[in-house]
């Protein structure tokens, strides 16, 4: 589990590396809507990939301890909050509205009585949370 983490941080790195690498260059000539794009995008990277990766460990350890995905959607939800406050990116802002609604669609399934509930919705919104941070 360890290793997952620190695999999981490292690829956050990079992808924060390369999204404001490349948010900076394409905003040295585009102006500065590509910037703060960059830079709303950059902010969220790391707040998601641990989001999800703690979601997903909580459906792994659902029959240990059921809580833990209760715990997982709210700090999602917090961290979700959070973006939403740091942004007036229309895109990003759709992105994490979608995000939202794939948590809130898990959080009704684990509500309804699902310990183990189809979280694929809520990684395929990360990933296109993913998507809007590149340019």
């Amino acid at each position: 589990m360890a290793a997952t983490r620190r695999r999981s941080r490292r690829r956050t790195a990079l992808a924060v590396a390369a999204v404001a690498a490349v948010g900076l260059t394409t905003g040295l000539t585009t102006g500065c809507d590509a910037v703060d794009k960059a830079l709303d995008c950059v902010q969220t990277a790391d707040a998601i990939a641990d989001s999800v990766t703690a979601l997903q460990q909580a459906v792994e350890a659902a029959g240990n301890d059921p809580t833990q995905l209760e715990e997982s959607l709210t700090t999602i939800d917090k961290n979700l909050d959070k973006i939403g406050d740091r942004t007036d990116n229309a895109d990003v802002n759709k992105a994490v509205d979608d995000l939202g609604k794939a948590v809130d669609n898990v959080r009704t399934s684990v509500e309804n009585g699902d310990a183990t509930p189809d979280i694929s919705p809520v990684t395929d919104a990360a990933g296109e949370l993913t998507k809007v941070c590149t340019p």
